[in-house]
């Protein structure tokens, strides 16, 4: 099972559970799936925080994130960043250090982005922490 956080045209957001990727694609393709709230069939995957699982109570929820453009237009490398921008803290080289702290609760769970060595990547892998590595485009300067 994967759960998705979802968020329908009219900016309702809300968690959805399918069996795979390819059973998603199917129920929306369908119009299967619809917003619990306002019935709207036309709804986006918005990127989301892993989840944990663990005994600890249930971290509160990160910012309200910025709601999709509704323009059901394809996603480009500058949508995608502008989001990252907006919904993602920048700890930069310190991405592992903050990831373990959030993991052990030393640090409020946020959504944070940055860098990390293969090394870093290897310990968070050992701790359970699941990260997502997406390649970000140099600037021009």
């Amino acid at each position: 099972m994967i759960a998705y956080d979802l968020t329908c045209a009219n900016g309702h957001s809300f968690e959805g559970w399918f069996e795979d990727l390819k059973a998603f694609e199917y129920q929306k393709s369908k119009k299967l799936i619809a917003c619990p709230v306002c019935d709207d069939t036309s709804v986006v995957v918005v990127p989301s925080t892993f989840g944990i699982k663990s005994n600890l109570p249930a971290p509160r929820k990160p910012q309200e994130a910025a709601q999709p453009n509704n323009d059901n237009s394809e996603l480009t490398p500058e949508k995608i960043m502008n989001f990252l921008d907006k919904n993602f803290e920048d700890v930069g080289h310190n991405f592992a250090k903050e990831a373990l702290k959030m993991h052990y609760d030393v640090s409020e769970k946020r959504n944070i982005r940055g860098t990390s060595s293969p090394t870093e990547e290897e310990t968070l892998k050992k701790e359970g922490i699941k990260f997502f590595k997406f390649p970000i485009p140099q600037a021009d300067s």
